[in-house]
């Protein structure tokens, strides 16, 4: 217990301490001390729950009436939000974000005072999810905050035109860190909604960082297509109470009626999809990357968009065989294929991982929208592979972008004889997307045996077609920083310390998820399926897969590490090559028949006449729009008797 309120309150004393330190060297002692007592406490929260309790039981904590005050403070926390996003956005001209706050926030303060909400119940909780999620956010969240510290002083060197809000923007990320330790641990459906909105907000304030024209709309586009996520979280948590007498996520998803249920789930599930960034709300997600790189990776990886899938991974069991379910596994299956199409078309390293963040989020929603065991025990090996893997990834580019000056994979050419280790951190995390034996692969192909077994067409395609372009963009950025190219000279640019730990940190975690895999699926996943389907024993892995996975699992050494040695005894003998021209001596230019400078250089194919966003996007906002609105009219006419579910 006193675990769990150290991280949901020592992030927002950290966050305190933050908005008034200035010095530089303070700061970062400050945000090192922070980020490693998060990660000391997030461990131990998990071996005390294993150790003081059966492991497969679930611990409530805090029960109503301990917490009427905290639940006052609560609401008035939220019209505080309410107030400064009506100020905000009337300052700024953007009145579309304050009419959902209002009406939310207005619906919300409402019901609590009116003693509708006056149900005594368990407000904070813990299982084996619970567990997999504070890992996650308690160990990758914090060293993306100490990256952040080296990456924040070089970005306002080179970005001088900014102006340094570090006194803002870090308090930011710990209070992002504080809402999601409070999200992930919420049982009572009220205070998960009042964390649910705060990311919402710090999400929003995170992405306008800048101050830009560009990046003012993009935070005020991500608040208002979360906000109206939430109004439909409100909605949810009314129905709920009214006419099922249940205020918390587990009493409600194991809910005798499943015809009442069906409504509050598919309010739930729409609300997670904003969140999640699914189409069509994929553009708020893609618009965060105006915002400096640690929020890009906060955002993608362990926060923001995890909560969404958290959300479904939670009433995945209440969702299968119903119309929620298919709305959700259509809307997922259809945003992993289209996001897949849209990375093959841009070579902007923050945006591929963007629209790859999206891809693999729909491979996660879909999964747990059929909400089959064997579907959910492959959602969780995504979501902790991609958690890991994406932050590593964004972390790099950032480092990439800061030594380069650019963050194109085209001028990536050649980064293994650049910068050897940056290279071998961007190898490790693509090859944990898309290669054998990585963690990824494996969950990927789980994923596609349970949608065969659920005799799902159209997911089948999606996910076979999706995985083929999925590997076309990683081979290419792979193919390109691994290409060794002569006269090359290494990048000689000071990496602050903090940047280098947490991606030596971040490439370890993804080795030893690879290698520990089948540990992993029997001691950590599959419990989680037990307690959520509320069986006595599962299993996925057969005995025979475990030997394959094992073999691949092995090889996990041979592609970095054998690479890496390799290149380091690579003796390159410089030759000047042919050209077109008189070469200068430096195998790129050469000199024309005019006397002109000529650069010479081999570039991929984007296919941007073919799957561009500018083409595709209008009809995959038309097709996911149309899913969601049959899907809804479905639901309604089960409701009212019209339809019968299958």
């Amino acid at each position: 217990m006193d675990y769990l309120i150290f991280l949901i309150l020592f992030p927002l004393l950290a966050a305190a301490v933050l908005v008034f330190t200035k010095n530089n060297t303070v700061r970062k002692i400050v945000v090192y001390a922070s980020a490693i007592l998060i990660m000391c406490a997030s461990v131990a929260f998990v071996v005390w729950n294993h150790t003081m309790m059966d492991g497969l039981e679930t611990r409530y904590l805090w029960t109503g009436h301990e917490t009427h005050i905290i639940d006052k403070i609560m609401l008035g926390i939220e019209i505080l939000l309410m107030v400064i996003i009506v100020i905000m956005g009337i300052r700024r001209k953007k009145f579309l974000a304050p009419f959902l706050s209002v009406v939310g926030t207005g619906l919300m303060t409402w019901f609590e005072l009116s003693g509708l909400a006056s149900i005594e119940t368990n407000n904070l909780y813990s299982d084996q999810l619970t567990l997999v999620m504070v890992l996650l956010v308690g160990i990758i969240g914090p060293l993306i905050c100490i990256y952040a510290v080296g990456y924040m002083e070089d970005y306002h060197k080179h970005h001088t035109e900014f102006k340094d809000r570090r006194t803002f923007f870090f308090p930011m990320l710990f209070v992002f860190l504080s809402a999601m330790f409070g999200l992930i641990t919420s049982a009572n459906l009220l205070w998960l909604y009042f964390f649910w909105e705060v990311t919402s907000v710090a999400s929003f304030l995170l992405i306008g960082y800048t101050r830009t024209q560009e990046a003012v709309n993009n935070s005020f586009r991500a608040l208002w297509m979360n906000l109206l996520g939430g109004l439909a979280f409100a909605a949810a948590i009314i129905y709920s109470v009214t006419q099922l007498n249940v205020i918390t996520l587990q009493q409600l998803v194991t809910h005798i009626n499943a015809d009442l249920l069906l409504i509050p789930i598919t309010l739930l599930a729409f609300a997670a999809l904003t969140k999640s960034a699914q189409l069509p709300f994929s553009k708020w997600l893609l618009g965060a990357m105006v915002a400096p790189t640690p929020t890009s990776a906060l955002l993608h990886s362990a926060t923001m968009v995890k909560a969404g899938v958290y959300l479904l991974l939670r009433i995945a069991p209440a969702m299968h065989g119903t119309h929620a379910g298919m709305m959700v596994a259509l809307v997922g299956g259809f945003t992993f294929f289209i996001a897949s199409l849209f990375a093959v078309t841009v070579s902007d390293g923050k945006k591929v991982l963007a629209y790859s963040t999206i891809s693999n989020l729909g491979l996660i929603t879909a999964c747990a929208g059929v909400g089959t065991e064997e579907t959910v025990w492959a959602a969780i090996l995504l979501l902790m592979f991609h958690a890991v893997s994406k932050s590593m990834m964004f972390q790099a580019v950032g480092a990439i972008e800061n030594a380069t000056g650019s963050r194109d994979i085209e001028d990536m050419h050649g980064l293994i004889m650049a910068s050897p280790f940056l290279a071998l951190v961007m190898v490790i995390g693509i090859a944990g997307m898309f290669l054998a034996p990585f963690g990824m692969l494996i969950s990927k192909w789980a994923a596609l045996k349970a949608f065969v077994d659920a005799h799902n067409i159209f997911l089948i395609l999606s996910i076979a077609f999706g995985s083929a372009t999925t590997m076309l963009y990683w081979t290419k950025w792979l193919t390109k920083i691994l290409a060794c190219k002569a006269l090359s000279h290494k990048v000689h640019h000071k990496t602050a310390p903090g940047i280098w730990t947490s991606l030596l940190v971040h490439a370890t975690i993804m080795v030893a998820l690879c290698v520990l895999l089948p540990i992993l699926s029997r001691s950590v996943v599959e419990p989680v399926l037990i307690q959520l389907y509320r069986v006595g024993h599962t299993t996925v892995l057969a005995p025979e897969d475990l030997i394959i996975v094992v073999v691949m699992v092995i090889m996990i050494f041979v592609v970095p590490f054998i690479a890496a040695f390799i290149v380091r005894r690579m003796k390159v003998q410089p030759s000047l090559e042919y050209m077109s021209g008189i070469n200068t001596g430096d195998n790129r230019t050469f000199r024309d028949s005019f006397g002109n400078i000529r650069y010479n250089f081999l570039s991929n194919w984007y296919l941007v006449d073919y799957f561009s966003e500018k083409k595709l996007w209008k009809i995959a906002v038309a097709v996911s729009v149309g899913i969601i609105v049959v899907c809804a009219g479905l639901v309604i006419g089960t409701m009212s008797g019209g339809v019968t579910i299958l």
